[in-house]
């Protein structure tokens, strides 16, 4: 978004001091027109960074417009460092709360695992402690880590978690799906002994507590000595009960005492707003996890800076690892700034492959999900757009996307379809059909360039409510020649605006995304692709199906066109005021002779024909 001197009166003053700042590094610290501080940064050079702010025609993410547009005044505070400015900023950050910094609450309650006090022990996760005599494992500072531990624990030993009670209910009903699938014991079918379930019980708490090594250590152990002891059973059952804690070992990310201690951090942004997800280890399982919304979008390194800056402003202590999905601003400031604050060494680092990428692809994955909720979005649409943002170098996800597509039969019928996609999700009432008028002949490129100058012509003569907003990004059917030759049209009209081809394969697929001197492959992104995919098979149906329409009314027209004296305008009159066939068979000679201005005997003809269709 621009920033003019319409939409802060103040600017012109603003600039002027701007230009006598020093070329120090510092913090600034924004006010609006009561004086409060409404933001705070740092800057490397404070003329630099200040005066980006306010120049004409500046363009800005909508966070930063908001905050420019409010500022009235500016006070800062020179540095002998750009690392003393970090720490300052930070200190007057915590100091003032401005509304435009990300702020951060630390306002997480304690979840329990509860061993219920029954014949036959339940593991539930609960919010508080009760005096019920139950055991109480804990307290956890995350409920999503008490939820998946117990969900894991459940699943791994077999435990009920069916509203049945026990021993009331053995044997007065047959198992339950659970049972079925191997996701149960089956304790209702009577073949367990109290005393086998509460050993199984026993079990899956030292799971929670020590992890799976030791709980494989310990059964292995039990089960050498029921083979010894010729209790095959037991043996076996034992036997397959070490195999499932292995095999969860493989894919669970609860407990897995090979990830070091540490946090896992990443943002999850639509086109408007952001949110993160922080997902912490500790002692080989995982501790915690908490989802922030961060407000309005701001660029993605200095987002993920503040953010970690705010998270670890809260805490009181801090691992020796922090996991980012993708390199802050100033990486090395960070470290310098964590190390000196917690007293011992940090380490920031961006996984790239291996099991450490897989937890920070978890914790994207909860950032999506977190953000979907809030924007009223699913977590794929919203990682769709964030992945063809990144691919495509884009600052922000698209919130409008646009796609063009021509469909002709030979040189007939030429016809285009554009198709809107709105965070995600096609947006129908804003599509439109197009009939080629200028190109004789079939030529992809030149019904193309047609098309984008009639829309943007619409754009600056707003005639068209449809045509009133500029897309995000611009989407053609088609390769690089394709882009190559809208580029200039784009220009010509002063259209910036990021533009883009779409490549199939020999079986009509989507390949790639054609730049106009290159390509990018989009296959590893499966949220992108998939969503590339969908918007080219949807703008391929707007345009063939517009396409086969126009065929068949052109047909219909032809053959009334051969009664003598029945031209194109006057076989349209009729096609246009009966639109199908059926309708024009049952009107009558005089409706016939009015509609197409003809007299009685062409009419007559003309019904003739109409029968014979």
């Amino acid at each position: 978004m621009h920033i003019t001197d319409e939409d802060n009166p103040r600017l012109p003053y603003l600039r002027d001091k701007t230009s006598k700042l020093t070329t120090s590094p510092g913090c600034y610290i924004m006010k609006d027109s009561t004086g409060k501080i409404i933001y705070i940064g740092k800057a490397k050079n404070l003329r630099n960074r200040v005066s980006s702010y306010f120049r004409k025609w500046q363009d800005h993410l909508p966070k930063v417009w908001k905050m420019v547009s409010n500022v009235n005044d500016y006070d800062f505070i020179v540095t002998d460092s750009e690392f003393e400015a970090l720490v300052l900023e930070c200190s007057l950050i915590k100091l003032h709360t401005p509304k435009y910094n990300i702020l951060l609450k630390d306002d997480k309650g304690y979840s329990y695992i509860k061993v219920t006090d029954e014949p036959y022990p339940r593991l539930q996760a609960v919010l508080q402690k009760s005096d019920d005599n139950a055991e109480y494992i804990g307290p956890y500072t995350s409920s999503f880590a008490v939820k998946q531990a117990v969900e894991e624990a459940n699943k791994v030993f077999k435990l009920p978690t069916c509203t049945r009670v026990f021993p009331r209910d053995i044997g007065k009903a047959r198992p339950c799906l659970n049972f079925h699938i191997k996701r149960c014991m089956g304790v209702c079918t009577g073949e367990f002994t109290q005393e086998d379930y509460r050993r199984t019980v026993e079990q899956a708490v030292d799971y929670i507590r020590n992890g799976s090594a030791q709980s494989v250590e310990r059964l292995t152990a039990e089960m050498e000595r029921a083979a010894e002891d010729l209790e095959f059973e037991l043996a076996a059952r034992l036997r397959d009960r070490i195999a499932a804690i292995k095999k969860a070992a493989e894919s669970q990310k609860i407990i897995d005492e090979t990830v070091p201690d540490c946090d896992i951090i990443a943002v999850s942004a639509n086109s408007e707003v952001a949110a993160a997800s922080v997902i912490m280890y500790r002692g080989g399982r995982l501790m915690d996890k908490a989802d922030y919304y961060l407000g309005d979008l701001d660029e993605s390194g200095a987002m993920l800076e503040q953010f970690v800056l705010s998270f670890y402003a809260m805490k009181d202590s801090a691992p020796k690892n922090i996991v980012l999905e993708e390199e802050p601003d100033n990486r090395e400031m960070l470290e310098q700034y964590l190390r000196e604050k917690y007293g011992h060494a940090i380490y920031i680092t961006v996984p790239k492959k291996g099991h450490m990428l897989r937890l920070s692809t978890l914790a994207k994955s909860n950032a999506n999900e977190y953000i979907s909720v809030r924007v009223g979005r699913t977590g794929r649409e919203v990682a769709g757009l964030e992945e063809l943002a990144k691919a495509l170098g884009m600052t922000r996800p698209p919130r409008f996307i646009e796609c063009y597509d021509i469909s002709n039969l030979a040189s007939s019928d030429m016809v285009a379809g554009m198709v809107v996609f709105e965070n995600g999700r096609p947006c129908k009432k804003r599509y439109k059909r197009f009939s080629i008028k200028t190109v004789a002949e079939q030529n992809d490129y030149a019904c193309m360039a047609e098309v984008i100058e009639r829309r943007f012509r619409n754009y600056f003569e707003k005639t068209d409510e449809g045509f009133a907003t500029l897309p995000d990004l611009i989407l053609l059917d088609g390769g690089n020649g394709h882009v190559n030759t809208i580029a200039p049209v784009l220009k010509r009209l002063d259209i910036d605006v990021p533009l883009y081809g779409l490549v199939k394969d020999d079986r009509h697929r989507t390949r790639a995304i054609a730049t106009g001197d290159g390509e990018i492959s989009i296959v590893k992104s499966r949220a992108a692709f998939d969503l590339v995919t969908a918007i080219q098979d949807e703008v391929h149906r707007v345009a063939i199906t517009y396409q086969r329409s126009k065929r068949k009314k052109s047909s219909f027209a032809l053959s009334l066109t051969a009664v003598k004296g029945v031209g194109e305008k006057k076989a349209a009159k009729l096609i246009t005021a009966y639109r199908t066939k059926e309708a024009l068979k049952n009107a009558g000679l005089e409706e016939i002779m009015k509609t197409a201005g003809v007299n009685e005997s062409t009419a007559r003809e003309l019904m003739d024909i109409i029968e014979e269709l």
